[in-house]
């Protein structure tokens, strides 16, 4: 797989913000080396973030974002602050663009403060620094101010330099799979095959799953749920036992009495939460489940959009499995893609998808607005083992 492949929840994000003409998307081409986005003196060119999955280098796979003018007005300026603000929350690395012709002005002080109060790692760069009489000497190293124009093409290289100082070498240091695994085990994926799995391809957390056992050193074999216990009597056979078995959380409660207790057992969403850095956080959420009322109203959502089908998980198979749980009248609400509500107060329960099409920072952002208004927050796969019984099992792999 190509760098240009990398899933976007993968790649490092990198957004520009900036008042209407500070220049930013002539910075945004001029970094890219691409025509990116549109270019003009009118206020407001950029009326929507545009965004381009890139191989950026020296970086490697990077999702480039540009935005609309914090400074926007008027109702639908309203619309595009609101929307950079959306960005903001998925942001990995921002860069301040602003007119090295002026002093900073409120809006960009604006800007800055969200950049701390996220702990977001910035740059400022100083656009337009082709119109000063003499212009300032960027000092090496990794400050965080730098001069460019985008025009001239000069700091272009020293800003994307700067960039590569904040891009944490190992990012949270936690693998899929491959730290909790030993060099030379045995891994069983169990793959259901079904009218949801999408036709001739892995869905993202299976690929990962088993890219990472290889890296590991380790042996990765993978069947469906239908022929589970076939393969592990022929394992058995030959005297030998899986070190561990990951699921699809849909097939757990079948999956875990066909594996036996001495072997462990976890799932894909339980693994790429603790991957996406929540893990803690949705176990707690999801003993919550059983505090439920008659009317609460919980929200269901998922980082992708896709055609829903019969039988779907977020629409079909979790209320119906919440409502056995609970024996509640619950009121299911779902949300897709990037559409997650800017309030969570009016609901009792957050369950989100395992978040393989997102990033980890966007991720916890939406985990930490759940938490400020102490609303529960947890994902499928380990609502699914709650709400089963066994998420205690499905757990210790990880925290063993």
């Amino acid at each position: 797989m190509s760098l240009n492949d990398t899933p976007s929840g993968e790649r490092l994000r990198i957004s520009f913000f900036g008042k209407r003409n500070a220049g930013k998307s002539s910075l945004v081409n001029a970094v890219t080396n691409q025509q990116l986005a549109v270019v003009s003196d009118t206020l407001g060119t950029t009326t929507d973030p545009v965004q381009k999955a890139m191989e950026l280098l020296p970086l490697g796979p990077v999702l480039i974002t540009d935005t609309p003018g914090f400074d926007d007005s008027g109702k639908l300026g309203e619309l595009r602050v609101k929307r950079t603000k959306q960005i903001l929350n998925k942001t990995d690395i921002a860069i301040l663009v602003t007119d090295a012709t002026r002093q900073s002005d409120v809006t960009e002080l604006e800007l800055l403060r969200i950049f701390e109060e996220k702990s977001i790692p910035f740059i400022i760069a100083k656009n337009k620094s082709d119109l000063l009489g003499e212009v300032p000497v960027n000092e090496d190293g990794a400050g965080n101010v730098i001069y460019v124009s985008a025009t001239e093409k000069t700091g272009i290289e020293e800003l994307k330099e700067r960039i590569g100082h904040l891009i944490p070498s190992d990012g949270n240091g936690l693998k899929l799979v491959g730290d909790i695994i030993e060099p030379g085990q045995l891994v069983v994926l169990v793959i259901p095959i079904d009218k949801a799995a999408p036709k001739g391809r892995l869905i993202l957390p299976q690929q990962q799953a088993i890219r990472d056992i290889l890296d590991a050193g380790a042996f990765a074999i993978t069947t469906r749920d239908t022929e589970l216990a076939d393969l592990l009597e022929k394992l058995r056979a030959s005297g030998q036992n899986p070190d561990l078995v990951i699921t699809d959380s849909q097939a757990f409660e079948k999956v875990n009495k066909i594996v036996p207790k001495g072997i462990e057992l976890t799932s894909f969403s339980i693994l790429m939460a603790r991957y996406k850095g929540f893990l803690d956080t949705a176990v707690k959420g999801a003993r919550a489940i059983d505090e439920l009322s008659d009317g609460d109203k919980i929200l269901i959502s998922e980082g992708c959009t896709h055609h829903r089908q019969c039988g779907d998980i977020g629409t079909v198979k979790l209320p119906k499995w919440l409502s056995e749980r609970t024996g509640k009248n619950l009121v299911i609400e779902t949300t897709s893609g990037a559409d997650f509500p800017d309030s969570l107060e009016e609901y009792k329960l957050v369950v989100h998808c395992g978040g393989c099409m997102l990033s980890a920072r966007e991720m916890v952002y939406r985990m930490k607005c759940a938490e400020d208004m102490n609303v529960p927050f947890t994902n499928y796969g380990i609502a699914i083992a709650y709400m089963k019984g066994i998420l205690d099992r499905t757990i210790a792999p990880i925290y063993k």
